[in-house]
């Protein structure tokens, strides 16, 4: 505590509780997730995302007759302007990354009530992302589908082709899962910025460039690239055991919150599972599953007692892989699944309309002079 001020400065605010929500909790300890009432288990791999959508929004699930009039509404809501897209048509000249093209773009959503605002945010994520990837690659945006869930509507504009059950079934898992996490950095971007009575729109704007880092949502890409790099399992104890030799972090195991098992990552391996068993390289899944037993016992060799698990960047990695997205899309993707809980921090924040304004403790100079020159 720095003296005459009255407070404690917390590196990080670790540990500090910053706002009560009924959104989501987190006990990192025994390793539950709980998403609007429900755990991870029993919502993700059920659910659409629009119920989730709704559920975090409402507090309450939506009746069939509610379900419908709020996919409709999403669905009229994902065809992006002629504002965005020339914005997209300018920077894709200068290949500029799919993250920063999402930020610029998501700022381009109309200004609304807040309603309006969240909704459009939630629609409009995954077209602008589908629409920036295709540009990337030289072909025509893909017009979404007003006949397709949100789910499946992003991986038919990525593509052109409709997906398969197992396909949309996977995606929505995914979305599900990482919609809301506590008071990760993101979400947290996004209250301060209503707190301070601001639009929807730029709160999911922050957020985004909260979740650009990669601390945050950067570490997918690289979890996979280590199963590529190996190759064949042959290599991977030796390959590991260079990288932990040079006390370099295997990205996709351990978590700041976490002191065991991401539940987060028993529901995607569960998902991984059923997509490659039906559509995807069953190879390919059987190398990543053997790096990782291999990378587990491995860090409890070298960092024992630490309890390093797997967490939910290695099978996002898996996941998104098996569905075909490139690794520069991965934490685009999972912007368009997150930006359901950012959109319901904001709401949580402007029903408690209370200016988050922190103190900092002052460790500068005080006795300096202005000598005249």
């Amino acid at each position: 505590m720095s003296e005459g001020f009255g407070t404690g400065f917390v590196a990080g605010l670790e540990d500090v509780v910053a706002a009560e929500t009924r959104l989501s909790g987190v006990d990192g300890e025994a390793g539950e997730l709980i998403i609007g009432g429900f755990p991870v288990e029993e919502l993700a791999g059920r659910a659409s995302f629009e119920e989730t959508v709704y559920l975090l929004w409402h507090d309450v699930l939506p009746d069939a007759g509610q379900l419908a009039h709020f996919r409709e509404e999403l669905a009229g809501r994902r065809e992006l302007s002629r504002a965005t897209m020339d914005l997209l048509r300018d920077v894709v000249a200068e290949e500029v990354p799919v993250m920063d093209a999402l930020r610029m773009a998501a700022g381009t959503v109309s200004p609304g009530t807040d309603e309006e605002e969240a909704l459009d945010s939630v629609a409009s994520l995954p077209t602008i992302v589908a629409a920036y990837s295709r540009m990337l690659e030289g072909e025509e945006p893909v017009d979404p589908d007003p006949e397709l869930g949100h789910a499946g509507n992003y991986l038919y504009m990525l593509t052109g082709e409709v997906p398969g059950a197992e396909f949309r079934r996977a995606l929505e898992t995914y979305l599900n899962a990482v919609s809301d996490h506590g008071m990760n950095a993101s979400s947290f971007v996004a209250r301060v910025i209503v707190s301070t009575r601001s639009d929807f729109v730029s709160a999911v704007v922050g957020a985004i460039g909260a979740l650009k880092g990669p601390l945050h949502g950067g570490a997918p890409g690289p979890a996979l690239d280590v199963v590529f790099e190996i190759g064949d399992m042959s290599r991977a104890e030796a390959y590991l055991r260079e990288k932990l030799g040079r006390g370099e972090r295997l990205m996709g195991f351990g978590h700041r919150i976490y002191r065991v098992r991401d539940p987060r990552a028993d529901v995607l391996a569960a998902a991984a599972e059923r997509l490659y068993t039906t559509d995807g390289d069953r190879e390919f899944y059987e190398l990543a599953l053997g790096v990782e037993q291999t990378a587990l016992r491995l860090l409890e060799e070298h960092r024992p007692g630490r309890n390093l698990q797997t967490n939910v960047e290695f099978y996002t990695a898996l996941l998104l892989h098996g569905l075909g997205l490139p690794t520069q899309l991965f934490t685009p993707t999972f912007a368009a699944g997150r930006v359901a809980g950012w959109t319901a921090h904001c709401f949580e924040q402007r029903a408690l309309d209370r200016l988050i304004r922190p103190q900092s403790v002052y460790v500068g100079s005080k006795d300096r002079r202005w000598a005249a020159r």
